[in-house]
């Protein structure tokens, strides 16, 4: 019998990325990692996606208060063997320690473009014309 596939992760890879996103942000709070970006800036991990095979787990991250999000991204991941080292103890039931990539979340972005574009002139013209032709 063939298992069908679906690009939706499964409940063990959201149970071990909730468990990795815990483990970094420990890390992060007690202050073992030495740089002083990453040490004077707030991050916020908003999700941790796992690889089907829990080898590779994908941190989005957002940098509070800062405009260079990138830098902050390319520090953390320049230390992802460092922080893959700290999680372990947080994460020691895995029979693997994952690898560990940084991304910027860019999904408050999309959600502000988003948010401007329902509430542009444009839109609101098009809403108020179809409410008149629902009228008739």
């Amino acid at each position: 019998m063939t298992r069908a596939t679906s690009s939706a992760p499964s409940q063990r890879m959201l149970r071990v990325g909730e468990q990795v996103r815990a483990a970094i942000t420990k890390v992060l709070q007690r202050g073992d990692l030495l740089d002083p970006l990453i040490e004077t800036t707030v991050i916020s991990i908003s999700e941790v996606r796992m690889s089907p095979d829990l080898k590779v787990a994908t941190a989005y991250v957002t940098p509070l208060g800062q405009t260079d999000h990138d830098a902050v991204v390319k520090a953390l991941n320049h230390h992802a063997k460092f922080l893959r080292g700290r999680i372990t103890r947080e994460i020691r039931q895995m029979k693997n320690i994952p690898e560990l990539r940084f991304r910027d979340d860019t999904s408050f972005e999309n959600f502000r473009k988003i948010d401007e574009l329902l509430h542009s002139p444009e839109v609101a013209r098009d809403l108020d014309h179809d409410d008149d032709d629902g009228k008739e």
